[in-house]
């Protein structure tokens, strides 16, 4: 699970570093990225 984290973290800088030019663009990046995370906990949850 600390893999699948460092992953989606390192994806999610990469992706703010090279997609948003804007204030506008950075804050839907990180939204974007925040998505993404709580989707991987959700599917890593313990029964």
């Amino acid at each position: 699970m600390k893999t699948v984290m460092k992953t989606m973290g390192a994806a999610a800088l990469v992706l703010f570093l090279t997609a948003c030019n804007t204030v506008e663009g950075a804050g839907q990046d990180i939204e974007a990225a925040g998505d993404k995370i709580e989707e991987t906990a959700d599917a890593n949850k313990p029964e």
